[in-house]
């Protein structure tokens, strides 16, 4: 039996505990033992966004000592956060020998929740049972950042049921972007409408999205504009049957 560490970020463990529960439940069906190490926090990049270095690196030094005392591999829902881990801690620890083998040493352990799917356990179909249309829309980070964007899609294409059509400019960004919706209101809104009119072009009642900050982003606009569309975090359409 595979053992895995769960990162559950702040996002989903505050405002998507059913994102957390999804995934669980997929990773039981497939035989994988889940640990959960109490002391996590946030991964720091809001403070690094900002060019908070110092701040960020304090976090970064907490997650480090509260991930090395778990065993194997860690998962995340959120490209964001892994890209944090993966790329973003690396950097902060450049001019810190000890500290950036200690960095380097979380980053190959740390992992996407699809890019662990498909290309740690080999898996594509996880049972999942769709009855309707699904658009997809893949975030920034994960895609541009880890490269990790035939993964979702794979998954997406292995749901009994489901049409999955294309998203119209997909990888344009939905506005987000952490702090960037914070800084930057009025761009971040016209970009999320940019994205809410091209989810109404694809004619799919449900956007599948892999990072609970895109999914927090999109959520919101549709409901502030009466909009029927819902989101989903992809964990939550693989753990449909």
């Amino acid at each position: 039996m595979r053992n895995i560490q769960f990162f559950a970020t702040c996002l989903v463990d505050t405002f998507y505990p059913e994102v957390g529960e999804a995934i669980l439940n997929i990773l039981s069906r497939l035989g994988v033992e889940v640990g959960f190490p109490p002391g996590q926090t946030c991964c720091g990049q809001p403070s690094f966004n900002a060019g908070l270095r110092a701040d960020a690196r304090q976090v970064a030094e907490h997650m480090i000592r509260t991930f090395e005392s778990a065993p194997g591999e860690i998962l995340s829902p959120s490209g964001s956060c892994v890209h944090m881990l993966r790329v973003n801690y690396p950097e902060l620890f450049a001019d810190d020998p000890a500290w950036l083998e200690r960095a380097r040493s979380l980053a190959a352990r740390t992992f996407e929740f699809s890019e662990y799917l498909v290309d740690v356990l080999g898996v594509t179909d996880v049972g999942a049972h769709w009855d309707g249309v699904l658009t997809y829309h893949p975030s920034c980070h994960l895609s541009r950042g880890l490269g990790v964007d035939r993964q979702p899609r794979a998954l997406l294409a292995a749901v009994q049921g489901a049409t999955i059509v294309e998203l119209p400019n997909a990888d344009e960004c939905c506005g987000f972007g952490g702090i960037f919706s914070v800084t930057h209101p009025e761009v971040s809104k016209e970009m999320l409408l940019k994205k809410i009119g091209n989810l109404e072009l694809s004619q799919s009642p449900t956007l599948v999205i892999p990072d609970a900050g895109c999914l927090m982003h999109i959520a919101g606009g549709l409901h502030r504009l009466g909009k029927p569309q819902r989101t989903l975090h992809l964990a939550e359409v693989l753990n449909h049957r």
